[in-house]
């Protein structure tokens, strides 16, 4: 609703997040840099005189922003943390955080700093929770020793399964939950993505000519799964993070109420193992082409594709 996607409507967009609540939505995610502060803005006009126990926020912090909107790195030192959550509580309007992590890994901090730096902060009562995005495996058990870590927010989707192979059974040797973001490839597999003139996506590898082509054609592969399924490919794809284990809680990034009320049902899809295996059978485990970010991102993830 903020930066990322080009222009949104604040009446539509304030409306959506109303439906979602209503719907029975109890997890809502942002950043501080989300069109440096627009999103916690936006957000606080919309959760305005809601009882605060009826949801929780969760909040990315760290990264840098210049005035042209490039970004600048991961500033995740102990005084920076404080510094942070106290623009966005201020932002949100709220006396606390249920769930803050750092966006990305700073390279020139120990997260163990971090992690402590957010320690106190959940001691002094600001924090309710602790949560990490995008790190390794052996990040998230040096993070866990100091705090328990809740739930590790990172890209999980049909297009994305890297983490299958080290970081969620790390996950669940530790009893951390996965928050899975990008459920949909930003758009690719929601089965309505139509290239157009200005889409800031089209800097990303899978939407660059020659992948996009190839990623669509998975996607009508999981088309003809749906519609034997009578459901909509989004729904599907939502389902299928669902469906891969009850420790994993898909953000979906609608901007619209009707791109929620197709989102939503998604969870009373029952996948059958039949299901699952026709799905696998149409995306295959790295099947997708290209880089999930551009190059000069790869490197602060915890892991690749």
């Amino acid at each position: 609703m903020s930066g990322a996607y080009g222009a949104s409507d604040r009446g539509e967009s304030i409306a959506t997040v109303h439906a979602a609540l209503e719907a029975g939505v109890t997890l809502i995610d942002t950043g501080d840099f989300y069109a440096m502060g627009h999103n916690e803005l936006l957000l606080a006009s919309a959760l305005r005189g809601r009882d605060r126990d009826s949801y929780q926020l969760s909040v990315k912090f760290g990264q840098q922003r210049g005035p042209g909107h490039e970004y600048g790195g991961q500033d995740s030192r102990p005084s920076a943390v404080r510094n942070y959550l106290a623009y966005s509580l201020t932002r949100l309007g709220t006396d606390y955080i249920d769930i803050y992590r750092p966006a990305r890994l700073d390279p020139t901090v120990p997260i163990e700093d971090t992690v402590g730096a957010i320690k106190e902060m959940i001691t002094a009562g600001h924090v309710r929770h602790l949560g990490l995005s995008e790190v390794d495996a052996a990040t998230i058990r040096r993070a866990h020793a100091v705090h328990p870590i809740v739930d590790l927010q990172i890209e999980y989707s049909l297009l994305s399964r890297a983490v299958e192979a080290d970081i969620l059974p790390t996950l669940r040797s530790l009893g951390i939950g996965l928050t899975a973001y990008g459920v949909l490839g930003r758009g690719l597999i929601s089965g309505r993505w139509t290239p157009s003139a200005g889409d800031p996506r089209a800097l990303s590898p899978r939407f660059s000519a020659g992948n996009v082509e190839h990623n669509l054609r998975l996607v009508e592969a999981l088309r003809a799964v749906a519609e034997a399924k009578g459901c909509s490919v989004a729904q599907l794809a939502i389902a299928w993070v669902a469906a891969q284990g009850e420790d994993i809680v898909p953000l979906v990034g609608a901007r619209t109420r009707e791109r929620l009320a197709e989102a939503v049902p998604a969870l009373d899809l029952n996948l059958t193992t039949d299901d699952l295996a026709e799905i696998e059978k149409a995306i295959p485990a790295g099947s997708a082409r290209g880089d999930r970010y551009p190059s000069a991102f790869m490197s602060s993830l915890g892991v690749g594709n």
